[in-house]
């Protein structure tokens, strides 16, 4: 089976990135070391799309690039010590931000629904009027 190989556009098209943000990865190491085409173009696995949405996403998700490269890299007793431990504390952090959100949400459905009172007292006072008249 041979390999299937795409430009950097293209991986960062299909990744929803940008050309630069693929360029800083590899620039950063979070990405393998890229073969050139005979044209000098930078040719990439196809996987590397889905290496891309990962780090995008841990990132939207509160990891450090430091952090991510940590958990790109594979091997060894220590470093799955570091990646087990950096992974009980992000999952630690997101349990905070999660009970922090639910939090958040109840006080804006509170909010939500003393305008929905407002807004029909309103509407119910004006309709009132009209009839009278």
């Amino acid at each position: 089976m041979t390999q299937s190989w795409l430009r950097i556009g293209d991986v960062a098209e299909r990744a929803r990135v940008s050309v630069d943000t693929i360029r800083y990865y590899e620039k950063r190491k979070l990405l393998p070391l890229s073969p050139r085409s005979e044209g000098g173009f930078r040719l990439f696995a196809v996987e590397t799309i889905e290496r891309v949405r990962f780090i995008k996403q841990a990132q939207e998700m509160g990891f450090s690039l430091d952090e991510i490269g940590t958990l790109l890299t594979g091997g060894g007793v220590v470093a799955c010590g570091q990646m087990r431990d950096l992974l009980q504390s992000k999952l630690e952090e997101i349990t905070e931000r999660m009970k922090a959100l639910r939090a958040f949400k109840r006080t804006l459905s509170r909010h939500l629904q003393a305008c929905d009172d407002e807004l029909a007292r309103k509407i119910d006072h004006a309709a009132r009027r009209e009839v009278k008249k």
